[in-house]
């Protein structure tokens, strides 16, 4: 029996899942007792062929992402993230009711989030300046970047160094243009992921995990459905503003929708201007959404 090894998954393929180890691929099949591999596990796997690897078991995870999947069932996208970074930008539009729905969700997970201006090119006018201070104010890193201005990137680089971030936004926002500007030879580590596969290209369904030339590892998933409001309820929203977490105790009665009900201290909080207005009113959007 070969030794058992310690790997990184980085990628989900077709015809299984690419494991590195001593900056080696080894295309590997889980055993089938074990609950479902994704990118950024820690494994232990053994070679069974040349080039062929089992995965044996699956190291405790720090924290993992899921979304629904059929049958009512929850399907991991990604673990041991560190930071969840919420990509946005002026064109098509700065959608902050969909920034504000991945925070929430953040929260409720326990991930860390910070938030990615990019296309900064483009003018932004005061009503945008404004909800972003909110943000800050609400102790959200904000880094400001052009995706093809790679000075502007910088101060984005040194966040990314030494942990595992991923990247999430509505489409159009500029991540791929950002992915490829900070992994410089990203095609050539998806053609050599794909390779392993001996099938080309095309292969990788799913996120998949880069190396950072500056160091730390990027996540890079292709869907946004990861952040979604099916698994949360309405009492957990209110829990993901942290500006409602001080009069959430406050409220007169403990299934407070914070809307019409009375002695409602989010709602009291907004009139006296506590609660920034524009956040509350997405707030009851996305509440009447669920």
């Amino acid at each position: 029996m070969s030794e058992t090894l310690e790997g990184l998954v980085i990628a989900h393929l077709g015809q299984g899942i690419a494991v590195e180890h001593n900056d080696e691929i080894i295309l590997c099949q889980p055993l089938r007792k074990l609950d479902t591999v994704t990118v950024g596990d820690k494994v232990l796997w053994s070679l069974v062929a040349p080039e062929q690897g089992r995965i044996e078991a699956l190291l405790p995870r720090k924290s993992v992402l899921s979304r629904p999947s059929r049958n009512d069932k929850i399907r991991p996208v990604a673990a041991n993230i560190d930071n969840v970074f919420v990509v946005f930008a002026v064109e098509p539009f700065c959608d902050f009711l969909l920034l504000d729905q991945y925070l929430a969700i953040c929260e409720n997970r326990a991930f860390k989030a910070s938030l990615i201006l990019n296309k900064t090119d483009l003018p932004l006018s005061d009503e945008i300046e404004t909800e972003l201070a909110n943000y800050v104010n609400l102790g959200y890193a904000l880094y400001r970047v052009c995706a093809n201005d790679v000075e502007s990137l910088n101060e984005l680089k040194q966040a990314l160094r030494g942990q595992v971030s991923i990247f999430t936004g509505q489409s159009g926002v500029g991540k791929s243009s950002l992915t490829n500007t900070l992994i410089p030879d990203k095609n050539l580590k998806t053609n050599t992921v794909s390779a392993t596969t001996k099938h080309g290209r095309h292969t990788t369904t799913a996120a998949t995990l880069y190396h950072l030339p500056e160091g730390g590892d990027l996540i890079d998933s292709p869907g946004v459905a990861i952040f979604g409001l099916a698994d949360i309820s309405r009492g957990q929203l209110a829990q993901g503003y942290r500006e409602f977490l001080p009069f959430l105790p406050q409220c007169k009665f403990n299934d407070c929708s914070h809307h019409l009900d009375k002695g409602c201290a989010v709602r009291a909080a907004v009139e006296s201007g506590e609660i920034p207005t524009p956040r509350y009113e997405r707030f009851l959007k996305l509440h009447d959404k669920m």
